[in-house]
């Protein structure tokens, strides 16, 4: 087609005619056009093809609006993750504690650049299609902005509400703040109202324009007074005391000794830091009871240290984009083998794991679990008791049912089955069930069955929840013989510095009568008497006792050495018991120095593997590694739809990692040019989303409410939903829909008004800057009417006690009728807006 000579034959304004090689056509020249688009002739193309290819075009835009966007954020990310360091006096004469606060206040991050970097496909449409139109008022970029809060006020919130597991809840935490964005972002639309309809209708005047840009500022200052609690009297809340889980500290504020306090009581990775102290203290605690290698455990603890980072609304956003897009996961887990997450979720099923600290008496909800998680009883002991304990809330009373689960052992045979419902009174904390044992005066092997925690059908699930131990394992141990002898492990590892090396002797195969059995210590390259104190003993074994402790000094004599061993061998047993393969274990003694090199590998294994669940990236050459291979290089764990995204999505993710990286500049080189390229994206999407409208017959409002509207809030959705999931608090779910609502208007409609109302200030001040209330009023007032009904029903979940007392959540047949209300408000309001536009209503 390039090489066709085309020969014009009418140069009417409204008609489009040429020539070529004997062929001839003729037809109207198409108003579908926008300020870029189409770049190529179309006007012979058919309609529906051409609807098809910009529909296309517009959902693919999207995407990399998406990803851009998702760069954007990361910058967002790093700005405001910019701490200083603290130092606290301590009560002694030691050296004064450091900690790291944050430079940026939460609340005003949140309004600021976080909601900036939510709402910026918004905000710059609006701007770019008042430039572009001229500096005339267009529907395309007002109507995306009033169709998105439509969305997030309304769907998300009602996607959130239903999202949450039945039987927990999310309650708004920061509570002061939100009430004050909620206020302000109902009365962003009914300023847009008086300035469209009372002040000076269907006419923006530059006091109006620079008026509703300045409303953003006083917005974040009345926010932060709000989150600092110098307005709590107004919103009937209690004085606020500094929280350390908002990483708040203000100098001067603490008492000698409290600092101390507040620096003990750290959980392993507190605020997300990593130290060879926190770290060996988890892994050993990690590896206690299960059989992970040192590459499992340092996954594992770089999952811990990002669960235990504060995450912001950008964190889920920009995760919620990477899963839709096949890039490189940030979630805790997302790196993890199937076996490997089991594990993780084991030890995440207490909120406070690995770390754990009960909640108090005045906790929300009682907990009920096991006293431990494993018993070995002998055959012929009858009856049993197990211990069952309840902490957390202790002044209500509460019912849970215990049941016996076969294993190896089996019900009737084994045991006697139990299957009873305990009930705790009042601040009862301690309950005792009876098993029964059988003695069948027969040799077995060792068995086990389990004891089994559950809930009651419709009982107060929304009051009680089962701790860790939910399941006891009981071994019934056969004590019609001696029993077999040898060694828990075939080798021991200890530090020099250590004190005693402590070797395990089990029994195994019966647990009848004393037995004695002798051992003695064999030298290797560690002496006897230079490197440890050993010789011969005798370890004494009484009726019943499963599991006794060789006690082997361990010489440190403070110089550097390699690594010594010794074995200790069980060569003698009394009264017919036998011993087993492991009869001789072996013990090495490190040099700390060795030790210390150890840590330090699994330190670097934990920081790698943490940097890999980072949100930004420190290099160009990280980003175009992230760019070019799916879910950004863990091929292992990618699926099938992880490919196909990443195949559609390559070329935007491979144009977008030449953006500069968040490292340079303290992210703000990024800021600008990523800022800059989402932009040029918008233009492209209001081109398409105009000329797709055009062309199937939908005027800009419709597509904007509505394409453009879902388009841009689409990665939103899932941000919510997985905060809300995830979060114990509402906050980053909805907690700041409200804000970024009320951002939207006051700089999504602020800057391009002020921009349009200065210049025919300046061009034509007669004329001035005309935009009609028409649709857009209407839109604007039904949209009010909505959030209003909304925020009642926010409201209401959160102090009637029906709904749960929460905002999120609750009672499971009204967390679904206010889903499904909310859902419908905005389906009303999708469909009267349209309506309207087309003269349909009476309004």
């Amino acid at each position: 087609m390039s090489e066709v000579n085309y020969t014009w034959t009418s140069n009417r304004s409204d008609l489009l005619c040429y020539e070529s090689e004997g062929k001839s056509w003729c037809g109207r020249k198409g108003d579908c056009t926008g300020m870029l688009l189409p770049l190529v002739f179309e006007e012979a193309w058919s309609k529906e093809f051409r609807s098809f290819l910009y529909l296309f075009g517009l959902l693919y835009s999207f995407m990399g609006i998406s990803i851009v966007a998702d760069i954007f954020m990361c910058a967002i990310e790093k700005i405001t993750s910019k701490t200083k360091q603290i130092f606290i006096a301590t009560a002694g004469e030691e050296n004064p504690d450091m900690i790291e606060v944050p430079v940026w206040n939460g609340t005003v991050a949140n309004l600021t650049l976080m909601a900036l970097g939510s709402s910026a496909p918004e905000i710059l449409l609006a701007i770019v299609g008042v430039i572009g139109n001229n500096f005339e008022a267009e529907a395309l970029g007002p109507g995306t902005i009033v169709g998105s809060a439509a969305f997030n006020l309304l769907a998300i919130s009602a996607v959130c509400i239903v999202g949450i597991p039945n039987g927990e809840t999310r309650r708004i935490k920061n509570f002061t703040v939100f009430c004050v964005t909620a206020i302000f972002s109902v009365f962003a639309y009914i300023w847009l109202l008086i300035v469209l309809v009372f002040s000076s209708p269907n006419l923006v005047e530059v006091w109006e324009a620079a008026v509703t840009f300045l409303f953003f500022p006083v917005l974040v200052l009345i926010a932060y007074a709000a989150d600092k609690g110098w307005l709590n009297m107004l919103f009937c809340q209690s004085p606020k005391q500094l929280a350390d889980k908002q990483r708040q500290i203000e100098l001067g504020t603490f008492q000698p000794g409290e600092s101390e306090d507040m620096l003990e009581n750290q959980d392993y990775f507190k605020d997300g830091k990593v130290n060879k102290n926190a770290l060996v203290s988890f892994i050993r605690d990690i590896k206690k009871n299960t059989k992970l290698s040192d590459e499992d455990a340092a996954v594992i603890a770089a999952s811990k240290v990002v669960d235990s980072q504060p995450k912001s609304r950008i964190w889920y956003r920009i995760g919620a984009t990477r899963n839709i897009t096949g890039g490189r996961r940030i979630g805790p887990g997302s790196h993890m083998s199937t076996k490997l997450r089991e594990v993780y979720d084991a030890i995440n099923e207490h909120d406070e794991l690995p770390n754990i600290d009960y909640p108090d008496s005045d906790a929300d909800k009682s907990i009920v679990e096991f006293h431990a998680s494993s018993a070995a009883v002998l055959e012929s002991i009858g009856t049993f008791k197990v211990l069952i304990c309840r902490h957390g809330k202790l002044s209500n009373t509460i019912k849970v049912r215990v049941e016996t689960i076969d294993g190896s052992a089996v019900e009737g045979e084994d045991f006697q089955a139990v299957n009873e419902i305990l009930t705790f009174q009042p601040n009862e904390t301690e309950k005792e069930i009876g098993i029964t044992i059988v003695d069948d005066n027969q040799w077995e092997p060792d068995e086990e069955f389990f004891l089994k925690l559950s809930l009651l059908q419709g009982g107060e699930s929304g009051e009680l929840k089962l701790g860790r131990t939910s399941i006891m394992e009981i071994t019934i141990l056969n004590d019609d013989e001696p029993g077999t002898f040898q060694f828990e492990k075939r080798g021991h590892l200890v530090k020099e510095s250590c004190g005693n090396a402590l070797l395990s002797v089990i029994r195994q195969n019966g647990a009848d009568g004393q037995v004695d059995i002798k051992w003695r210590t064999i030298d290797k390259s560690a002496v006897n008497g230079k490197d440890f104190t050993g010789g011969e003993g005798v370890l004494q074994f009484k009726h019943g006792e499963t599991q006794r402790d060789i006690v082997i000094p361990i010489v440190d004599d403070m110089e550097y050495e390699k690594d010594e061993n010794f074995e200790i061998e069980l060569y003698e047993a009394t009264n017919g018991a036998k011993l087993g393969k492991l009869k001789r274990s072996a013990v090495t003694i490190t040099n700390d120095d060795e030790f210390n090199s150890v840590m330090n590998k699994l330190l670097l294994m934990t920081n790698a593997n943490v940097d890999g669940m980072r949100v930004h990236n420190e290099t160009w050459a990280q980003q175009i590694k992230d760019a070019m291979i799916v879910n950004g290089g863990d091929v292992e764990n990618a699926t099938t739809g992880d490919y196909v995204m990443h195949f559609l999505t390559f070329g935007f993710k491979l144009i977008f990692a030449l953006i500069p990286p968040p490292s340079l500049m303290g992210g703000w080189l990024c800021f600008f040019v990523s800022l800059f390229m989402i932009g040029l994206l918008v233009i492209v999407v209001g081109d398409l989303a105009g000329i797709f409208g055009c062309l199937v017959g939908l005027k800009d409002e419709v597509t904007a409410i509505t394409f453009v509207a879902l388009g841009t809030s689409l990665p939103d959705t899932f941000a919510s939903k997985t905060a809300a999931v995830s979060e114990k608090y509402a906050d980053n779910a909805i907690g700041n829909v409200t804000g970024s609502n009320s951002v939207n208007v006051f700089m999504g409609l602020g800057i391009p008004w002020l921009i349009a109302s200065i210049y025919w200030a300046v061009k034509d001040p007669a004329k001035g800057f005309p935009v009609e209330a028409g649709s857009l009023g209407f839109s604007v007032t039904l949209y009010t009417i909505c959030a209003i009904c909304a925020i009642i029903l926010i409201l209401c979940r959160r102090f009637i006690g029906a709904f749960g007392n929460a905002e999120l959540g609750g009672n499971v047949a009204l967390k679904y009728v206010s889903g499904g209300f909310m859902l419908s408000l905005w389906i009303l309001y999708v469909v009267l807006s349209a309506l309207q536009v087309y003269g349909k209503t009476p309004f």
